[in-house]
């Protein structure tokens, strides 16, 4: 996700919008776009400040907590797809879960080489 606007530059935005000026003027000065300024208006009337949000930290919290026992599930079904896998574990997982818990085990997929004929 690209950073935010500095609260400097929000700051200067909503002031020269506070003074009277058009938000086209404010936005061409500002390099800034017209629905972002009129964002930063909106959460300043919502909630009295212009601050960026604070982005949520990653989940550390995974929906598959015993690795080991999961290890063991993917060995044992290795023929199934994900959905298929997700329908088998229970515990509400979803195909997402089951790709993201192989991608931490660091399980890949076999790929078949095809060698291209000489012509």
């Amino acid at each position: 996700m690209p950073a935010p606007y500095s609260y400097d530059l929000r700051k200067k935005a909503i002031d020269a919008f506070s003074r009277g000026e058009k938000k086209l003027t404010i936005c061409q000065l500002m390099k800034i776009s017209r629905n972002t300024l009129d964002l930063w208006l909106k959460r300043e009337q919502e909630t009295g400040d212009f601050k960026a949000r604070v982005e949520r930290p990653t989940r550390e919290d995974r929906k598959i907590q015993d690795l080991e026992r999961f290890k063991q599930f993917v060995k044992q079904h290795k023929d199934k797809t994900q959905q298929q896998m997700a329908d088998l574990w229970g515990e509400n997982l979803t195909q997402q879960n089951i790709s993201d818990g192989i991608k931490k085990l660091g399980i890949t997929r076999k790929k078949n080489l095809r060698v291209s004929r000489k012509r």
